[in-house]
């Protein structure tokens, strides 16, 4: 079998982490494996580079803050592969752009567009384990790129992807991926198998466990997916093309988003073209909108909600300034959360969103926003009571069964 291992910040973040990591990785190569591994940097070093590139710049330019922050994965590379070799197995690190890993040349937020495995195949052949420095590539240009937060998990799917691996393994430091957060349900159940569009939806919602792009392209390119615990020998949750149930869970989990802020624009004119006009005006400023409400006009005017990452906020009340006079009022919301309902078993069974509003009424929960698709419901609620949301949804859906 070729494996493709992934470690993430937590597995790798000492000295001894590294060595029971190397442990870990000869035990699978002994069971007859081709091995390839994806490493993160240690535990805090993202940020702590970061702080250093900020101690000379509010803002640092984004071709060298690249340069600086993707040296911490290459770091835990080498240190890993010295391990190996140091156990008497053959071992070698390759930057991201070393190991074929093209992207665009946005920084800090770069796009793979091509992963070349011509350089890892050679080595796989001269039975070496391969590591490879994750959250990063190399664009055309020749320039280092990142890919964002997460971005390690994303490697390592793409060249699992690339490779036709028979399985790509995203290690952490929990056992899998849960019903929802058990810090806020200690009644939370790890789920043995979930789909990929389940999985997807989860992760763009808050769950932490896997990076959304990297479920994106791991069903894109069918790759098997795996999350598990590099601390123990826990079994994992497989994230698959399809369950096989006989009957699917109506709902598979519960995920929670602090990080947004809700914008509400109220008494704007009625008219075709101005929503266009609106977030025509955002897209431009690269401001990512979520969910959007607008209510039926009534004389002439009518009110519209959406909600945007809080890291985003100053951008959009910067862009929204000149409709400050030609609207009746612009209110702007930090407390609040998003508490999202996933499931696939949702496009076969009635009642699912009623039962949800119910539990929140009984617990005085206020409803600010509603949002759905087919497998998935989101609402907004005041900050204040987003746990007990999430709480009493993952009771009414008896997901702790």
């Amino acid at each position: 079998m070729l494996v493709v291992q992934k470690y993430g910040g937590t597995s790798v973040g000492s000295i001894e982490r590294i060595d029971a990591i190397a442990d870990r990785i000869i035990k699978c190569k002994n069971e007859n494996n081709k091995m390839v591994v994806v490493v993160s940097a240690m535990s805090g070093e993202t940020n702590r580079l970061l702080e250093y590139g900020h101690h000379f710049s509010e803002h640092p330019d984004k071709r060298e803050l690249d340069a600086l922050l993707s040296s911490g994965e290459r770091v835990t590379s080498s240190l890993l592969a010295i391990a190996l070799n140091a156990k008497n197995h053959k071992a070698v690190s390759f930057s991201g752009g070393l190991a074929g890993i093209k992207t665009s040349n946005h920084h800090n937020n770069a796009k793979i567009e091509e992963v070349d495995t011509a350089l890892i195949n050679g080595r796989l052949e001269e039975n070496n384990i391969v590591i490879i420095a994750g959250f990063q590539g190399v664009s055309k240009e020749g320039n280092i790129t990142t890919l964002g937060r997460g971005g390690s998990d994303l490697s390592a799917v793409a060249i699992a992807g690339a490779l036709k691996a028979d399985i790509c393994e995203i290690y952490t430091d929990v056992d899998g991926v849960y019903t929802t957060d058990p810090r806020i349900e200690p009644k939370a159940k790890k789920i043995d198998t979930i789909c990929y569009d389940e999985m997807l939806e989860l992760a763009s919602l808050g769950a932490k466990v896997l990076q959304s792009r990297s479920v994106e392209m791991a069903k894109k390119f069918s790759v098997n997916l795996c999350t598990r615990n590099s601390f123990n020998d826990n079994i994992g949750t497989m994230i698959i093309k399809e369950r096989k149930d006989m009957e699917h869970p109506i709902v598979s989990g519960i995920a929670l988003d602090k990080s947004q802020a809700r914008v509400s624009m109220i008494g704007v004119k009625d008219k075709p073209g101005i929503i266009a006009e609106l977030f025509t005006i955002l897209g431009d400023k690269n401001i990512n909108v979520d969910m959007i409400v607008q209510t039926v006009g009534h004389d002439g005017k009518a009110n519209v909600d959406f909600t945007v990452l809080n890291g985003e906020l100053a951008s959009t009340k910067e862009a929204l300034k000149k409709y400050h006079e030609e609207f009746d009022n612009i209110e702007y919301d930090e407390d609040i959360a998003k508490v999202s309902v996933v499931g696939i078993g949702m496009k076969s069974h009635t009642g699912v969103a009623s039962n949800g509003f119910t539990a929140l009424s009984d617990e005085n929960i206020n409803i600010l926003m509603v949002s759905t698709s087919e497998i998935k419901i989101s609402i907004i609620v005041d900050e204040k009571y987003a746990e007990l949301a999430v709480r009493s949804l993952h009771s009414v859906y008896e997901l702790d069964k």
